[in-house]
């Protein structure tokens, strides 16, 4: 089984946490629930801190803030209209399909983890999820596909046994 998440890890904390087997389980898990084979795919992963994210927010999305991720899907697949599922993927027989770039912020996902008293590993899996889900063309713009994409991450995290990550606690 090849990797299907190429990590780059920046900022030396998220080795402590097991950055790379996270997102393996993570982007594995969420194509595996959405009926698509991981083997197919290819998503790159940088591993950087609030700094770093802070640029990269600043000059792909004009907020030069920390945010705990960002998505850059390989191609644009909205849905035909809102609240239904994004277009799937289009893969040519015994080609790689490059889905997209992810990067996470550590200073971000541990202050967010700790906030929200959920262990640090169960949070940069659920947004390691939701990342793989943008990458796949969802989005929490519009308030129906909020509801689609919250409804997805639910179940994909279900299959691992994370709790739920919109449920007040």
């Amino acid at each position: 089984m090849a990797d299907l998440v190429d990590v780059v890890i920046q900022d030396r904390r998220w080795e402590g946490i097991g950055l790379d087997i996270l997102a393996q389980s993570a982007c594995r898990s969420c194509l595996n629930h959405l009926n698509f084979d991981p083997e197919v795919f290819e998503i790159s992963l940088l591993g950087c801190d609030d700094a770093r994210i802070s640029a990269l927010n600043a000059d792909f999305r004009a907020k030069p803030t920390p945010t705990n991720v960002l998505s850059w899907p390989a191609q644009e697949r909205a849905p035909v209209s809102p609240g239904l599922v994004p277009v799937p993927p289009k893969i040519a027989d015994g080609e790689t399909y490059e889905l997209g770039d992810i990067a996470i912020a550590y200073e971000t996902c541990v202050k967010e983890a700790r906030v929200a008293a959920k262990p640090q590993d169960q949070h940069v899996f659920h947004l390691l999820v939701h990342a793989t889900l943008h990458l796949l063309g969802y989005d929490h713009i519009l308030n129906q596909d909020a509801v689609l994409m919250e409804e997805t991450e639910r179940k994909v995290l279900a299959t691992v046994g994370h709790p739920d990550p919109y449920e007040e606690h």
